[in-house]
């Protein structure tokens, strides 16, 4: 299950909480009563291995047999 971040516009207190995809969002602040708002940031991706950059998508070694 995901973890989302919310932001409380009443108290700027925020938290991450578990939920699942199937779940309402939350709108009100347990702390103050406050709106809550969904906090969004970009997603962290690591490419690691082969095959991600232009340099490897082609393969380890060109061996290229001129025979002349």
């Amino acid at each position: 299950m995901p973890t989302y971040e919310y932001e409380c516009l009443g108290c700027e207190r925020r938290f991450d909480i578990v939920q699942s995809f199937s779940d309402a969002p939350l709108t009100v602040c347990d702390a103050c009563g406050g709106e809550l708002r969904k906090v969004f940031s970009g997603v962290g991706i690591s490419f690691k291995g082969s095959g991600f950059y232009r340099n490897d998508s082609r393969g380890g070694s060109s061996s290229s047999s001129s025979g002349d």
